[in-house]
């Protein structure tokens, strides 16, 4: 067995103490806001991989389906000990031998490079960097000369999910709609105060949150994408926009605040993180660590309130960016249901740059993860979604309506209407075998079996809540309460969620849990058979009868992350010596192959962080394949992956200790001297080739 690869960080994972503070605040370093006593996930998993020896065999999974039998998580064959696979860090050209189609390229190795490295054969370019004007009236970026007009008027900063969809009656373009998650002050302003920031620093870091819908010219002959500064469907969204409030708690009493008596027009996105493309083309984006914008809400006195900011991480004195001295809307003091005006999953009309965004109380109040949806077979959009907290919830949505296809008029009102109406639902899963076999090393069960199934317990439909003590309007704006209620499952930190377009099955990334097994704590029995998860798992879910509208479901785990000569590690039965060492799954996402990819956040291997491709199916499900690493301090994001091209969001470069716009730490994009920036990379065969093809 070869040496382990090493640890680092204290942090999460091996995340930088700057990324804790800038984009969550330190939220693994605070007491875990859920305090029930709901069963967790680890107890769970533990119980099924009681019933299945992993190291056994190569065995493979796939969900299969017979005519009048639920759809289940069922064993495939074996794979043959004798299939070609590729090496960790070998493997030569596209040979139909050399991996799943879609995978078939040379993988990266682990490395701490400060650049993005790409397979051997392909190139790469900058599409946008934080900073370039993409509205009329747009200036080049200056950093010695930036104000928030400009910025309000360029690409946004720590660019993470990406959108990316044609562009109507014009070839060679794509529309990218990139959420901006949060800022990092510290690598934007030179002689920067974190104890005392000016109006205009505080005003352009609001400025540069948000999103931006940016059109980009395609090279004919490569994947080269360019963003074009001044198109007519271009548009920023920022932490001041108007926004319009739908669904069962528009108008919440919870909502209403001294700027909107109403309840109604909220001002605003906040530390936008995954999202997902609709059906009828426009996009969702989920706001996530939206809680440490807020000050003083330690000092609050009222015991609910108090009591509803702890469940939602709400405390303290002084902000981290002190918005609170300028805008008096993030003073929980002066206003206390401002944060309540945030958490939620937001929907744009990215091809109507005029029209209002809204935000959909439908879908529930926490730190949104993702929003991907699926169709019913009788056109009703189902929307699933995590919650990104340590022993917090997996929920989903479906919609009372149907979907209307074309682009009437009509068509059009009726489908924006889609996610205002239905039932909103979290998951609590069950285990079949004995929890005793799990002491929390990784050491495997005895029996062979790897599956469990699951229940849909509904939260509250329309105006009607179905949980006890609770209004419906309460149900949508202090959601982790119900879930509370209800007794679901305890997950350790849901991030991205997508469900396959050839198969339905839903994959969940659990990123870790650092808090696992402590004293005082939920025991190791979870989504990993080990005591302090630092590199996360990936779970994959079936509806019965591949229903997305059902209320019962099966689940099996797909990968238990970390360096494969970790015996508690698992690739879906793959042979571990010929798999990438891959470590805290983030964003995910799937190739027309059916191939899942991967992208990691605070790889906690010692490597730089990295985008990787999995086979879900076939003799070589679980083939986990590295494509691409980031450059120092940076986490990959939102990645993309097309017939020719792979797109990525590099967000936070340079994002280490110590590190400041005097002191970087890291040169990229642009070369020793030059500012470190969030941007947004192409990577694309030099033949012209489908990618891994």
């Amino acid at each position: 067995m070869r040496k382990l690869l090493p640890l680092i960080s204290s942090h999460p994972g091996a995340r930088s103490a700057l990324t804790c503070r800038y984009r969550c605040g330190d939220a693994c370093f605070h007491e875990v806001p859920n305090t029930s006593d709901n069963a967790y996930v680890g107890d769970v998993i533990a119980n099924v991989l009681s019933r299945r020896n992993v190291l056994r065999a190569s065995a493979v999974v796939t969900v299969t389906a017979a005519a009048g039998a639920a759809v289940g998580l069922g064993q495939a064959p074996q794979a043959s000990a004798a299939t070609p696979a590729v090496a960790a860090h070998g493997g030569k050209g596209h040979g139909k031998d050399r991996g799943a189609r879609g995978l078939r390229f040379e993988p990266v190795a682990p490395n701490t490079k400060d650049a993005v490295v790409i397979p051997r054969g392909y190139e790469q370019n900058i599409v946008i960097r934080w900073g370039e004007p993409i509205l009329p009236g747009g200036r080049d970026f200056d950093p010695n000369n930036q104000s928030a007009k400009a910025q309000a008027k360029q690409f946004g900063y720590n660019n993470d999910y990406m959108a990316v969809l044609d562009v109507p009656h014009e070839r060679h373009r794509q529309l990218l709609v990139v959420n901006h998650e949060y800022t990092d002050e510290v690598l934007m302003f030179a002689g920067y105060d974190a104890d005392n920031p000016t109006r205009e620093q505080v005003e352009i870091a609001i400025a540069a949150h948000g999103l931006s819908v940016v059109v980009a010219a395609e090279d004919r002959r490569s994947g080269k994408l360019t963003a074009l500064r001044r198109h007519h469907l271009n548009r920023r969204v920022t932490g001041s926009t108007p926004f319009e409030v739908t669904g069962p708690a528009a108008g919440s009493r919870y909502l209403r605040t001294s700027a909107d008596p109403r309840g109604k027009r909220i001002l605003g996105t906040l530390n936008n993180c995954g999202g997902g493309i609709t059906p009828w083309g426009t996009v969702l984006s989920g706001e996530e660590n939206f809680n440490q914008y807020f000050a003083n809400g330690g000092k609050v006195t009222d015991p609910d309130t108090k009591a509803r900011y702890a469940r939602y991480g709400i405390g303290g004195e002084a902000s981290e960016r002190k918005w609170e001295r300028f805008d008096k809307r993030f003073d929980t003091l002066q206003e206390p249901n401002e944060p309540n005006r945030f958490g939620w999953v937001i929907e744009i009309d990215p091809f109507d740059p005029h029209s209002t965004p809204r935000k959909l109380t439908a879908l529930g109040r926490f730190k949104h993860e993702a929003a991907e949806p699926r169709l019913t077979d009788d056109g009703r959009p189902v929307l699933y979604m995590g919650d990104d907290e340590r022993f917090d919830y997996f929920y989903k949505f479906v919609s009372s309506k149907r979907m209307m296809h074309g682009n009437s008029r009509y068509a059009r009102a009726h489908n924006r209407t889609l996610l205002d109406e239905g039932t909103l639902y979290v998951a609590k899963f069950t285990g079949d075998s004995p929890a005793g076999e799990i002491d929390g090393s990784g050491k495997l069960p005895a029996d062979g079996e790897f599956d469990g199934s699951g229940e849909w317990i509904p939260l509250a439909t329309g105006t009607k809540s179905h949980v006890e003590g609770m209004t419906a309007e309460e149900v949508y704006v202090f959601t982790r309460f119900a879930a509370d209620k209800v007794g679901a499952t305890k997950m350790d930190r849901p991030e991205d969620v997508e469900p396959s377009p050839r198969t339905g099955r839903v994959y969940v990334a659990l990123t870790n849990n650092k808090d696992r097994g402590k004293a005082g704590k939920a025991p190791a029995d979870e989504a990993n058979p080990r005591n302090g998860n630092k590199h996360g798992q990936i779970l994959e879910l079936a509806e019965h009868w591949d229903d997305p509208a059902s209320d019962r479901f099966n689940w099996r785990l797909f990968l238990v992350c970390g360096d494969p000569s970790d015996p508690s590690t698992y690739f879906a039965g793959f042979p571990k010596d010929k798999v990438s060492p891959i470590s805290c799954p983030d964003n995910i996402t799937f190739d027309a192959h059916g191939n899942l990819w991967i992208s990691t956040d605070g790889n906690a291997l010692g490597n730089h962080d990295g985008l990787f491709g999995v086979a879900t199916a076939g003799e070589r499900r679980g083939e986990v394949k590295q494509f691409l690493t980031v450059p120092n301090g940076a986490e990959t994001c939102g990645p993309i992956v097309q017939d020719q091209r792979v797109l990525v969001a590099v967000q936070h470069p340079g994002e280490i200790d110590g590190a400041s716009v005097e002191k970087p730490k890291s040169a990229w994009p642009d070369g020793p001297g030059k500012l470190v920036r969030p941007s947004i990379v192409s990577v694309w065969r030099r033949d012209g080739g489908d990618i891994g093809a």
